[in-house]
């Protein structure tokens, strides 16, 4: 990911800091800890996976602000992306300027909205 996280901060002129979970019982409590905006979930089965993780954040009474995107296994997958309430996916691999170009969309919509 260090190729599309480079592209990003050229792109918009922002560093990008990140922090890595365990698994996604994890992530959830690093998310609502931290509030980035930007979580990249890789798709595993244990311990609250990709899905679940979206699904918590996304389903919550104040829901998480952020974008949550799902790196799936599969492309069959993909409606499980979409069900858990996900901004947006890739089947890996990742084609690392595909997922900068995705995530400086978001950045850039984020920046029109506060304006």
């Amino acid at each position: 990911m260090s190729i599309a996280a480079r592209s990003i901060e050229r792109t918009t002129g922002r560093a990008v800091e990140a922090i890595e979970a365990s698994d996604g019982l994890a992530g959830i409590g690093l998310a609502w800890k931290h509030r980035p905006d930007l979580i990249v979930a890789d798709e595993i089965t244990s311990h609250a996976g990709a899905f679940a993780l979206t699904k918590e954040l996304k389903g919550a009474e104040k829901p998480f602000g952020g974008k949550i995107v799902i790196l799936l296994d599969r492309a069959q997958d993909s409606w499980l992306a979409r069900w858990s309430g996900a901004d947006a996916w890739f089947v890996k691999p990742v084609n690392p300027f595909e997922l900068a170009e995705t995530v400086t969309r978001f950045e850039r919509a984020a920046e029109e909205e506060a304006v």
